[in-house]
């Protein structure tokens, strides 16, 4: 009986050593990270708004005299030069003005040289008494009035001229030109709506307009008053822009307008930029992203966005302890730094040392492995999370 007591013991005691050797051997091994140590440094700041292009000059093209309109001399939707013809009206009714105001000049000038002439035989004889002041009065009265009609006629002859002139409508700017209004034979009218002809945008410069908020502009000025940001002396940004298709503008600019007050219906007010377009890429309407750069972010904190991950309360990121335990810290992020980075704001300190991969795996409270970026995980040279502190 003894014996069998002693062998079921032995047994047992077997069964408990084989337990605790097979939970030993199944419990995980640290995970493998790599980090990097934050280091601060100065970055650019630009800041990013939606924009709209618009011409630089867009021109309507309205007719300032009535008549048929003869002819459309241009390409619609093409590119016009300064001077280009654009439409002809009918001209031969103002040539006919023009002839009758120039024979009403001539008519006028030959009066005014007879009543001169008559003034100059009146006026020695009466200052003899050999006329009386009567004549004088006539003779000087009649070469006044001539001399006023002479006055009038020229005017008349000019006014011809113009309207002689307008029936000839050629672009005041270049640019592109927009589809005519009214059709070759059509009459127009200067005094209504079909007076207006088509429009001619200039599109080089080009100018790209944006609205910059009041939240916009106090956390702009907040950021500056804090030393957050620098901004460039003068406030002298370089305008850049990013078309639709994700592409850059070759073409820098400046700003040349923004409104002195804000709109009373979105609370903003507009800032206008002036750039280059030698290629004639942008035209006038097209939405883009404009980037103000020249501002400075002095000792700013970057990571891989990668790193930052979203948490119930706001954004985290994984830290190394100095005796190689992880820690979740709480941190508050700003602009997006290139294509892969952003700045965080607040959370980090120099030389705290940030998981950027293999997050996943790592337990708040327990230790991990530090491993060099890209290598084997089966090959991985481990370094101890301490030695990693600079």
């Amino acid at each position: 009986m003894r014996r069998s007591i002693l062998v079921i013991a032995i047994v047992l005691a077997g069964i408990v050593g084989c337990s605790k050797e097979g939970a030993e051997s199944q419990q995980r091994p640290a995970p493998e990270v790599t980090v990097m140590t934050v280091t601060p440094r100065d970055i650019p700041y630009s800041a990013s708004f939606v924009a709209q292009t618009e011409s630089s000059r867009q021109v309507d093209i309205v007719a300032r005299v009535s008549g048929y309109l003869d002819r459309i001399a241009y390409q619609e939707g093409e590119l016009v030069e300064t001077g280009q013809l654009l439409f002809q009206l009918d001209p031969k009714p103002f040539q006919t003005k023009l002839e009758s105001a120039r024979g009403e000049l001539l008519s006028q000038q030959a009066r005014y040289r007879t009543a001169d002439a008559n003034l100059k035989r009146v006026k020695p004889l009466a200052e003899q008494d050999a006329l009386s002041q009567s004549d004088l009065d006539r003779a000087q009265g009649e070469f006044d009035a001539s001399k006023a009609a002479v006055f009038s006629a020229r005017a008349k002859v000019k006014e011809a001229e113009l309207n002689l002139g307008y029936t000839t409508i050629r672009s005041p700017v270049t640019g592109l030109a927009s589809r005519a209004l009214q059709r070759q034979g059509a009459f127009v009218n200067a005094m209504a709506e079909s007076a207006n002809l088509t429009y001619v945008a200039a599109i080089d410069p080009m100018w790209v307009t944006f609205s910059v908020s009041q939240n916009q502009m106090a956390h702009w000025r907040e950021e500056t008053h804090t030393g957050l940001v620098i901004q460039p002396e003068n406030q002298d940004f370089d305008v850049d822009i990013v078309l639709p298709d994700g592409t850059t503008f070759a073409e820098s600019g400046k700003i040349n307008f923004a409104d002195p007050s804000f709109s009373q219906d979105t609370g903003s007010f507009m800032v206008r930029a002036v750039l280059p377009n030698p290629d004639r890429e942008l035209r006038p309407g097209m939405f883009v992203t404009v980037y103000l750069r020249g501002a400075l972010r002095p000792n700013a904190i970057v990571v891989p966005q990668l790193s930052v991950q979203q948490g119930s309360n706001g954004h985290v990121v994984y830290i190394i302890k100095p005796d190689g335990t992880a820690e979740v810290r709480p941190v508050v992020v700003g602009d997006y730094e290139g294509e892969k980075d952003i700045v965080i704001v607040n959370g980090l300190r120099a030389k705290d040392q940030v998981v950027v991969e293999g997050m996943l795996k790592v337990v708040p409270g327990q230790p991990v492995k530090v491993v060099e970026p890209g290598a084997d995980s089966n090959k991985a040279v481990v370094k101890p999370a301490v030695a990693t502190q600079k």
